[in-house]
């Protein structure tokens, strides 16, 4: 509020002015002084307890004792999905991490998280209203001579100022801007969790949409083998060294590869399908983007996995879990503070006059100043409820923060587990289908020239096909162990997210005609 310089005395016209101004510039000075020394005593006072980082004892290694679990370097965790070497997947998790409405409902509550901050921290400062009014009267009659009757009409000008200040005496609002700040800071952290499992789905859904496609041009594969055997036995059957049971045995063998095809397709599309939606669009948008045949992308070396304790810093939902107990830690001390007496300054200043240049000059001013205090007496035990209230969920978010440190230690052994038994599962494999091959091709040979019958043909096609089938699906377990190794350790998104634009912005909410 500013002030006028004062005028000389001897304008008599302005002496109004003048008192006023000196009638503001006491009680400015009396509103400060009280409030200087209020502020120092009570600076710092607050309730309930302060929050500490619970302390968590973990192992120094991990349990599983697979190549990547005793590699103790720290793990590279920043795009990770890189090391994969497919471009088409780097593309991808970009436009995800763009379009995503998982990611875009995250952005959100941050932004709602920081508006509740700055919502917090208004309570802990003075509040001021302005206010006016006009009022037109008339008085009734009166009569000025005898037989003369007429009407005093009066027009009342007021306008003034109300400010209070509720003082923080017992750290109430203090807390409440603490607990908004944790709540602003897990926020943030669940949108990096958010972006976690994005990624985390979008490098698992393509890695088996490329698997599916392996096993279909597999199926379509053994399917015109199988066909060429079955013509075989047919030629064979008609030149009378077989008998019709063969034929209806390589008959059933392709028929039965072909209704693998349909469940195999279905499996494409859904993976297919999930993908588009991850990244924001629909179902089928990437069709015609991943129509072509590509590798399924596999790890080609041993990840390194650190310690247990990295996982803490590394996982944003345990960091999040943990900004959810120190709010809830402050919630308790705004519930604390509730049972103790509230003080807080009220204050005001008005001036009226007949007309809106006496407010200025001709004006009578009045003001109040003084303090009120609240003590609770008798609430019948709801306050103290309260208490106990914010005290539980206190415990509620100190379970979860350990469940979910036990849960990411989990998901990291499960992880490793499952990656290194991949991998050896494929070893195997890959011997076993080399040995397969031989034996289709001795077992054709053979029966070609009558050496042997068709059951064994029969029977090494078919364990030749399963075993390239499980190869495939044995690939996409290494990348996708590998994708939920990455995960459970935290990786995520390392590049700028922008969580402060709105995705509606409304043109004008002001006032407007209806």
């Amino acid at each position: 509020m500013g002030f006028s310089p004062i005028l000389p005395d001897n304008d008599i016209n302005d002496r109004p002015r003048q008192d006023a101004q000196h009638v503001l510039r006491r009680l400015r000075m009396g509103m400060i002084a009280p409030l200087a020394v209020v502020a120092t005593l009570l600076a710092g006072c607050s309730v309930g307890p302060d929050y500490a980082a619970p302390e968590i004892g973990l192992s120094p290694a991990w349990g599983f004792a697979g190549s990547d679990a005793t590699a103790t370097a720290a793990p590279e965790l920043s795009e990770w999905w890189r090391s994969l070497g497919d471009p088409t997947l780097d593309a991808l998790i970009e436009e995800a991490v763009a379009g995503s409405w998982d990611v875009e409902t995250a952005k959100a509550r941050v932004r709602e998280a920081r508006a509740a901050f700055r919502q917090a921290g208004g309570a802990l400062l003075p509040s001021i209203s302005a206010s006016g009014s006009v009022d037109r009267s008339r008085n009734g009659l009166s009569s000025s001579r005898l037989g003369d009757r007429t009407r005093e009409a009066s027009t009342r000008v007021q306008g003034g100022f109300d400010a209070s200040w509720e003082l923080d005496l017992f750290g109430a609002n203090q807390r409440g801007v603490e607990a908004a700040g944790y709540g602003m800071e897990a926020a943030e952290e669940a949108l990096r969790a958010a972006l976690v499992t994005l990624i985390g789905d979008v490098a698992t859904n393509y890695t088996s949409a490329r698997g599916y496609q392996a096993r279909i041009a597999l199926a379509e594969r053994t399917v015109a083998s199988q066909r060429e055997t079955a013509a075989l036995t047919r030629a064979k059957f008609e030149a009378g060294t077989v008998s019709a049971l063969d034929v209806a045995n390589a008959t059933a063998q392709v028929s039965s590869t072909e209704a693998n095809l349909a469940s195999l397709r279905t499996g494409y599309a859904e993976a297919l399908h999930r993908l588009g939606v991850l990244l924001g669009r629909e179902p089928s948008a990437l069709a015609a983007r991943l129509v072509a045949d590509a590798p399924i992308p596999v790890p080609h070396s041993a990840m390194p996995m650190g310690v247990p304790a990295d996982v803490l810093l590394s996982r944003p939902d345990i960091r999040q879990a943990e900004r959810e107990l120190a709010q809830a830690t402050a919630r308790i001390g705004q519930a604390e503070a509730a049972r103790y007496p509230s003080i807080s300054l009220a204050g005001s200043i008005s001036t009226s006059g007949s007309n809106f240049g006496d407010l200025a000059r001709s004006s009578s001013i009045s003001w109040s100043f003084g303090p009120s205090v609240s003590i609770p007496i008798f609430n019948g035990g709801s306050l103290a409820a309260a208490v106990d209230v914010a005290a539980a969920q206190r415990d509620q978010s100190y379970v979860a923060f350990q469940s979910a440190v036990l849960t990411a230690l989990e998901e990291v052994e499960n992880a490793a587990v499952g990656l290194a038994q991949a991998r050896e599962r494929r070893d195997r494999l890959e011997e076993a289908v080399a040995a397969y091959r031989e034996a289709v091709r001795l077992a054709r040979s053979l029966y070609q020239i009558g050496s042997s019958s068709f059951l064994d043909v029969l029977d090494a096609e078919r364990s030749l096909y399963s075993a390239e089938d499980s190869l495939i699906q044995t690939q996409v377990d290494i990348t996708t162990n590998y994708v939920a190794l990455n995960k459970a350790l935290g990786g995520g998104w390392s590049g700028e997210v922008d969580a402060s634009r709105p995705l509606i912005v409304d043109a004008y909410s002001g006032p407007r005609l209806r």
